[in-house]
This record gives structure tokens, sequence and C-alpha cells, in this order.
């Protein structure tokens, strides 16, 4: 289970439940994931412990501090163009090293079908070949490396 499936079942158990983050996964998908499910705020695990310490007291008095590097990186996220869910399925699969016949395969698609994904996703994602989309999509927290 993601943690932020993890993060809806415990707002769905306890809707008063106030959910920060400590994490070490900066990229802009799993922020807005997090926080998407229910977390009230989203700190990385290097965060100072002052700082720690008044998130928590921030969260307890009922405000949703977010740090400068969150505030960022979600705007970044809202200033680019998001994979659709098919082409985070075929960027999932090319994480696993799989060729577009194993793609098509699996997706029950076309082969012919893959490259236009392909396609979209080097657009969206600025990138030129399925390496630097891997990477790119790794780094955002669009897909993980399982």
């Amino acid at each position: 289970m993601s943690g932020a499936e993890t993060i809806q079942r415990i707002r769905v158990e306890h809707p008063d439940a106030r959910i920060i983050v400590l994490t070490m996964y900066e990229g802009d998908e799993h922020i807005y994931r997090a926080l998407k499910a229910g977390a009230v705020t989203y700190l990385l695990k290097d965060t100072l412990s002052k700082e720690l310490i008044q998130a928590i007291r921030d969260v307890h008095a009922g405000m949703r501090p977010l740090t400068d590097h969150v505030q960022r990186s979600l705007r970044r996220r809202g200033e680019q163009p998001t994979l659709t869910a098919r082409e985070i399925q075929v960027m999932e699969l090319i994480t696993e090293g799989r060729r577009n016949k194993e793609i098509a395969a699996i997706l029950n698609i076309s082969e012919d079908t893959v490259p236009v994904h392909l396609k979209n996703i080097f657009a969206k994602l600025k990138v030129n070949d399925r390496n630097a989309a891997m990477n790119v999509a790794i780094k955002r927290g669009i897909v993980q490396i399982k």
C-alpha cells in the first residue's frame, strides 16, 4: 500500500486526524498525492528538528504549514502537463525494462499505439528518449522503481 493510500485509510477511520508526512521523497507527484489524500503538510527527513517541532505545533494549532520547497514543487507541478493514467502505465512498464511489444501485450493495445504514448510522454516530460523519461518520472514521483 502506498503512502497516499495509507493516508486515505487513516482519514476514513479518523477524519479529524492531522497527518504530517515525513519522507525522503521530494518529487512533486509524491507531494501532490500525499496532500490530496489528506495529509496536512509534507516535510523532508532532512528538515531541521527546530522546524519539525514548529510544524508539529502549527498543525496542532490547526494551521497547514507548507515549506517553500513544497510550495515551489506544487507550483511547478501545476505548470507542467500531467501524464494520463495510460501514459503512467506505460512509464511503469518502461521502468520494469519492458519493450514496446511487451507493453502492448500487457496493456492489451496495438503495438503501434505504444510509440504514440511514448511520443506524448516525451513531449510532456520534455525529454527525447526512454531513459530520460524514466529519470524524470522517477525524480518527480510519477513512477517508482519496484
